[in-house]
């Protein structure tokens, strides 16, 4: 069982956290975006053996993850499908962009 107390700290910070913004949800947005658009990035990377671009890549993921774990942890089913919908469209446009990049790679 939840003392009183326990349950007044979860509510204050759930309270902090958020209030409905639409820069809140451009931001959860962009930050899913953003997430697995270096996730998508460092597999293509790890594919091709580019130890430099997986090593860069890497360090990203785990830095922008470090500040995601709050916002997803105490998001809404809405907060959770932003930022899903955001990481789908990342997850694309990493794949475009590290094409591009292995293909610039290759014309040198």
């Amino acid at each position: 069982m939840i003392c009183q107390k326990e349950m007044n700290i979860e509510n204050e910070t759930l309270t902090k956290i958020k209030p409905n913004t639409m820069l809140n949800t451009i931001t959860l947005f962009l930050t899913g975006f953003i997430q697995v658009y270096f996730v998508s990035i460092n597999t293509y990377f790890l594919a091709k053996e580019m130890y430099i671009g997986v090593l860069t890549a890497s360090f990203m993921i785990s830095i922008i993850w470090s500040y995601n774990i709050k916002k997803i942890a105490f998001g809404t089913t809405k907060d959770r499908i932003l930022y899903a919908m955001g990481a789908s469209l990342g997850s694309v446009a990493g794949l475009k962009t590290s094409t591009i990049i292995f293909s610039s790679l290759l014309k040198m």
